[in-house]
This record gives C-alpha cells, structure tokens and sequence, in this order.
C-alpha cells in the first residue's frame, strides 16, 4: 500500500476530477459486460447535475484518495449508508485504496450517523472484493436500466 495517499472529502472544484475518474475506470472495466443502455445510464448517472447539487448540499459523499494532489480513486455514499460508486484508476489497483476508502467510509458512517450497515449494489467486476471487505448479497443479480448489479449488506 501506498502511504503518500491521502484519503479526504472532495471539494466542489474536484467534483469533475473525480467523476471522469468514474467514468474512465467504469469504461475500461465494467463496459464490456453491458449492454449500450447500461453505459448510457451510468454516463448520465455520474454526469447528472442533480447529483452534483445534491453533493453541494452534503446529502451526498464523496470521498477520494489523493496521490501527489491527483485523485487516484473514489467512493460515493448516498442516503447516508448506500455506496453508489467505488473506483480506482487502473494504475493503483490492488494496492489497498478501494479497501481504505471503503474503511474509511464505515469509519464515517459510524461517527456521523451512529449506523454501522452498509449496502451496495456491486457490479460483477467487485462482486469478490466486496466479499472480501465483509458484505454478503441479499438477493441474486439483477439488472435495471441496464445496470448489472448484485444488492450486498455488510455489518461493521
């Protein structure tokens, strides 16, 4: 693990910065496996400038990972406990970020709202590492908007 990575909320001026990391990440890696209408709604998901009010306003958290002031990865909460996005740039993975975001995240759930649960619905590309990080599915995959997804709940 890399320990000149720096994990904080982002501010409004790096709310692109980490969006186009979404959107790169979610192309390389989760694209081949959907159909035209699944890219389309992820591209107008984190695109959506209703999302970005919405962070504005606080009711949604994003958190990045920072390496020399460039974000390398994100993780975005919604409803206080649902994590609607998680990446890394492809040249840091499986050097602990996504683990460190996600804990990172259970750590402020925990302290800001007093709730210790967390759901996901994880594209087949982290189905293991959500495993790993201690979630459990709740239902089979499913698919909508053509979004692929497994729903998932971990206790922390």
């Amino acid at each position: 693990m890399n320990d000149n990575i720096l994990i904080r909320t982002i501010n409004e001026n790096e709310w692109e910065e980490a969006m186009n990391l979404a959107w790169d990440t979610f192309i390389l890696y989760e694209a081949p496996e959907y159909t035209k209408e699944g890219i389309t709604s992820f591209r107008n998901f984190v695109r959506d400038p209703i999302l970005k009010t919405l962070f504005i306003e606080g009711k949604y958290n994003v958190l990045a990972a920072f390496n020399n002031n460039i974000i390398v990865g994100i993780i975005g909460v919604r409803n206080e406990t649902h994590i609607s996005l998680l990446f890394v740039d492809s040249e840091y993975h499986k050097k602990g970020i996504a683990r460190r975001l996600v804990e990172k995240t259970f750590e402020r759930t925990y302290e800001k709202y007093g709730k210790r649960e967390m759901t996901v619905n994880s594209s087949p590309y982290a189905v293991g590492f959500y495993h790993k990080m201690g979630f459990v599915d709740t239902d089979i995959e499913q698919t909508t908007d053509g979004i692929r997804y497994t729903p998932m709940k971990a206790r922390f």
